[in-house]
């Protein structure tokens, strides 16, 4: 049975653990994208808070496109 767990070998599979490399450091990167998302997003958040509704006078709503055709 243990054998059935690790690999007919024994021992670890190369590709598997390549793959599970590639996975994690694909994590990783997920997880700075989303530290640097959520910053900018507090940025953002903190300038509305800050300048209220007049970020939003230089929008001319009239003139917008969708966002979705």
């Amino acid at each position: 049975m243990a054998k059935a767990l690790l690999g007919y070998v024994g021992g670890p599979d190369p590709r598997v653990l390549a793959e599970m490399r590639r996975l994690q450091q694909r994590v990783q990167d997920l997880e700075s994208e989303l530290v640097r998302i959520q910053a900018e997003n507090d940025a953002l958040s903190a300038a509305v808070a800050r300048h209220g509704d007049s970020l939003l006078d230089g929008i001319d709503v009239s003139k917008a496109e969708p966002a979705l055709t």
